[in-house]
This record gives C-alpha cells, structure tokens and sequence, in this order.
C-alpha cells in the first residue's frame, strides 16, 4: 500500500530562482530563508525519504469547469512567465510524470460524489512557476505531477480533491509528498509603492491585519491544530489567501481534513514578497484518512 510520506506548504516566489546578486540586493545584501530552505528542505528531508512521486497543488494553475490533473509521461520544454518575463525567461525544465497516477486519480473521481478530476496529457498545456520554480531545488529522480484550482471550487470540494488524491496515491502503491504551493496573505503593494517593500522583512507585509493573520495560521500549523486553520478559513480568506488558499485546503485534505494532527517545522523564517506573507513549513508523515462515497 502507497502511503503520503510526508507533506508541505511551500513559498513558490519568483526571487527564489533570481541570480544571488539580485536576490540578496532586493534585501539589502541579506539572503532570503526561503531560498536558503529549499536547499535544506532537499538535503534534510527529500533526499532521506526518496519519494516516488511529488504532486504539486498548484496555486498559479486556475481551471474553471473542473480539476486538472497532469498526465504526461514527461514533460519538457522552455518556461517564460507570462507574469513576470524579465525574471523567469527561457528557463528549462524537464520533469518525469506518471500517467499511471493520473489516470487513477481520474478513475477514482469519476466514482466519488460530486468530484470532477480529469486527467490532460496534451503536449502544449502549458505549466506554471508555482510548480517549475521548485525544481531546481527539490527535483531529483522522483515523478512530478500537478493538480490545478478550480475557481469555482469550494471548500468541499477542495476536500474531497484532497481525499480522492490520497486515495489514489493508497490504490497505486506510491510513497507521494505533497506540496500545496502558494503564500499565506496574498495582497500586492500598488505599482508606485511596490518598489519600497521588496525586502523580506515583515513590516512590508501589505498590512497589520494580514500579518496577524499569518502568525496566527503558522501558530496553529505549528502546533497541528489544522481544525483550528480550517475553522478560521473565513476570517483568513478576509485577507486573501492565494488562491483562496486552496493549494492548503487540497492538501489538509488529503491528510484528514480537521482530524490531521501533524505539527509543521519552519523551513524558513516568515518573509515577506511585496505584501504577500511567505512561509516554507514542512509536515512529517502526516496522518491521513479517506472515506469517499460513490456517484
């Protein structure tokens, strides 16, 4: 039986793959923690659990009528962000996938209720910095799969998502980590402003409010207490969340929704990225459940 081995909440942000002069001048000379603990993160933990397979709930990734799930025995090519071109431009990539999962996953939505997955292995379906600016880091012989937000999703959906990609990685045999890729608060300064807050430090975040917030969310995080995060979810969404903070919803439910207890350890310090809140939190061998109703 496959098992999730482990799982994370990771910061995807574009100045983690900038040259290190440009890097460390947006803070004043100072290197940033979240790109310091990616390197870490792979040399403590992906490197010591070798998983089979990394499934990337993909923030930045937006379908409308349905999940999307990546199906592609490979994909590879050259990504320039439509977003922010002058940074990320003609940046290669080359990753394995694993149709096998995919087509499990689309297998096992297709008998749950009210779940929309589809499995896409077309060539030009195009991929997001939310998934390649971890590669450098993270990527090592493992599979890569992403799954996409759907925008007109709703908190159980984002769960039952959740609980039907646990139930596949269980079904296929795959020791899978997950990474729900995406911020915390998730507010930009305006354009005539954005350029005095590129400093990682938290007095940039775009506001008080939505500081709290995120040291409230980490706190609870920190100590495994995901019913109190998913309780809080109205509050939260009050200071914009990234994707609605779903890459997270997805994730928690695939462990359990509010019955996962698994405490996060810091892979970076709280940072911020012109307003947005940043955090890398790692969750050992979570605990997860799934038990899903059929059409």
């Amino acid at each position: 039986m496959g098992e999730i081995v482990g799982a994370a909440l990771l910061a995807h942000v574009p100045t983690i793959v900038l040259p290190d002069r440009e890097r460390r001048a947006l803070n004043g000379g100072v290197e940033s923690t979240l790109y310091t603990g990616l390197g870490d993160l792979r040399r403590e933990v992906f490197d010591v659990l070798r998983p089979d397979l990394v499934i990337v709930l993909d923030s930045h990734w937006f379908t409308t009528v349905e999940f999307v799930i990546t199906a592609h025995e490979r994909r590879r090519g050259f990504f320039t962000s439509d977003e922010l071109p002058r940074g990320m431009s003609s940046v290669p990539y080359d990753v394995a996938g694993d149709p096998e999962f995919a087509a499990c996953v689309g297998e096992i939505a297709e008998r749950t209720h009210q779940c929309w997955i589809t499995p896409i292995a077309n060539d030009h379906l195009p991929i997001t910095y939310a998934t390649t600016n971890f590669l450098p880091f993270l990527q090592g012989d493992e599979s890569w799969v992403s799954v996409s937000v759907c925008q007109t999703g709703e908190p159980a959906d984002f769960a039952t998502v959740g609980a039907v990609i646990a139930a596949a990685v269980t079904a296929c045999d795959r020791r899978a980590v997950l990474i729900a890729s995406g911020a915390l608060s998730h507010t930009f300064h305006p354009l005539r402003r954005l350029r005095d807050h590129e400093a990682a430090g938290e007095e940039h975040i775009f506001s008080a409010r939505a500081r709290d917030l995120d040291h409230r969310v980490i706190a609870q995080l920190e100590t495994g207490d995901h019913a109190s995060v998913l309780a809080g979810l109205d509050e939260f969404l009050t200071v914009r969340p990234e994707g609605r903070f779903a890459h997270y919803q997805m994730m928690v439910g695939a462990l359990g929704g509010e019955r996962c207890n698994a405490p996060a350890r810091r892979y970076s310090n709280y940072e911020n990225a012109i307003g947005t809140g940043q955090v890398h939190l790692w969750f050992d061998r979570p605990i997860h459940g799934w038990t899903g109703t059929g059409r």
